[in-house]
């Protein structure tokens, strides 16, 4: 069976969120989605406009990787190098708002819960919509380079 460990992150990032929008009215971007950074980190807000099932796709992956997890593990994941002018670049975390906000229709959705005094982790149904996507994935790097077939976890 293949899995989301066996192929690339980006590839499957843009088919999740592909399907996130299509398929589940519950998670839409906010209003203020538009105009909002996504840290202080960040210099401008997101040039793509579909940023926000990007974000809730990656937010899927890393849940996948890394079991329960919390807002403020995830703050950091998605945190930067803040340019501060003549003085040291320093690391700074994400804004929480927009990781909570993702996680809470994903919630609605039916593909993250909540564990208690743990964070957030995948739900069945969440595993198996990553798996699938991942295994349609596969399936089409296979068909555009065949030697790719040796790795092929199916026989």
């Amino acid at each position: 069976m293949v899995t989301a460990y066996d192929v690339p992150a980006q590839l499957l990032i843009e088919r999740v969120a592909r399907y996130l929008k299509e398929n589940f009215p519950e998670i839409k971007p906010p209003s203020w989605a538009m105009f909002v950074k996504t840290g202080p980190h960040a210099d401008r807000v997101p040039e793509n406009p579909e940023w926000w099932y990007i974000r809730c796709a990656s937010l899927l992956r890393k849940l996948y990787f890394h079991g329960p997890v919390g807002i403020e593990r995830l703050r950091t994941a998605y945190g930067g190098r803040a340019d501060l002018g003549m003085k040291r670049k320093h690391c700074k975390k994400a804004g929480g708002s927009i990781i909570r906000k993702a996680l809470q229709q994903l919630e609605a959705a039916g593909l993250v819960t909540k564990v208690d005094r743990k964070g957030r982790a995948l739900t069945p149904k969440g595993r198996s919509l990553l798996d699938s996507i991942a295994h349609k994935v596969f399936i089409e790097l296979v068909k555009e380079k065949p030697e790719l077939k040796k790795y092929s976890p199916i026989k």
